[in-house]
C-alpha cells in the first residue's frame, strides 16, 4: 500500500479573469489529505476555501500547480476523466440540499447510479440502503416536500454515499439547519468518516461544526494561515 497522501495539493493558483480586472483567489496552496481523515476549512468570505474545494472536487481547475489524487495526476486529465473521477470517487453535500422538489427520496438518491448506468434493481437496493444508513428507512417515497430540512440533507448525504466514494465534499452542510438538526448531522458525518473510512473535507463558517473534524486548515487571502490538529479528535 502507498505512503502517499490521498489528496495532495503543490503550489495551486487560481486567478479569475485578466488585466486589471484579475482576481488571484489561490495564491500556491500546499495541502496534503490523508486517507481517512477529516478536515474542516475554514475562512472569511474570499479566502479561497471554497475555490480550493472546487478544484479538489474537479468542479473547477487550477490556473497553475500540480492536484494529485490518489496517485493520478488530475491537472492532466480530460474533461470526461475528471467526469469519472467525480462519478466514482467523490460525493457531494452541498448547503442548500440540492434536491429535485418533484421526485421521492428514493428516486433523489438513485441518481448518481443511473448516470453510472447501474440496473434498475441494484440502484433500487442500493438506494435503500443509504437512507436505512443516514437514519431514513420507511421514508423513501416521501419527496423534499414533506421532509423536514434535517430530513432533506440526510437524504442529500445518503444521495452522496450510494456510490462508496473515497472522499465525500460537504460545503457548509449544516448552514440552512437549526443547532438541533445541525449536531444531528455532523454526529452522521463524523460516523461515517469513524465507521467506514469516507475521508471528510467539510467548508465551514461555524466553530461549533469544525470541532467534529480532526483537522482545522484556515485560509486567509487565497493561502493557507493554519492547519491544525483537534487533539480531542486525535
Amino acid at each position: 500500500m502507498s505512503d502517499d497522501p490521498l489528496i495532495r495539493l503543490a503550489g495551486i493558483t487560481k486567478t479569475y479573469g485578466r488585466g486589471q480586472a484579475a482576481f488571484q483567489a489561490l495564491r500556491g496552496v500546499d495541502l496534503e489529505v490523508e486517507a481517512g481523515d477529516f478536515v474542516a476549512i475554514m475562512g472569511p468570505s474570499g479566502s479561497g476555501k471554497s475555490t480550493a474545494m472546487n478544484i479538489i472536487g474537479c468542479l473547477d481547475t487550477p490556473t497553475d500547480g500540480s492536484y494529485v489524487f490518489d496517485g493520478v495526476k488530475v491537472e492532466e486529465l480530460t474533461r470526461n476523466g475528471r467526469a469519472l473521477l467525480r462519478r466514482h470517487y467523490l460525493g457531494f453535500v452541498f448547503q442548500g440540499f440540492n434536491l429535485l422538489a418533484r421526485t421521492t427520496a428514493l428516486e433523489n438518491v438513485e441518481l448518481p447510479l443511473i448516470y453510472r448506468g447501474e440496473a434498475a434493481g441494484r440502484r433500487h437496493a442500493a438506494a435503500r440502503a443509504a437512507l436505512a444508513q443516514v437514519g431514513l428507512a420507511g421514508w423513501e417515497h416521501h419527496t423534499p416536500g414533506e421532509l423536514s430540512g434535517g430530513q432533506q440533507q440526510r437524504v442529500a448525504i445518503a444521495r452522496a454515499i450510494v456510490t462508496h466514494p473515497r472522499v465525500l465534499l460537504a460545503d457548509e452542510p449544516t448552514g440552512n439547519l437549526d443547532s438541533v438538526n445541525s449536531v444531528e448531522i455532523m454526529e452522521l458525518i463524523r460516523g461515517l468518516n469513524r465507521d467506514r473510512g469516507i475521508t471528510v473535507l467539510m467548508v465551514t463558517h461555524e466553530p461549533e461544526m469544525a470541532a467534529y473534524a480532526r483537522r482545522v486548515v484556515r485560509f486567509v487571502d487565497g493561502r493557507i494561515e493554519s492547519d491544525r490538529r483537534n487533539e480531542d479528535n486525535a
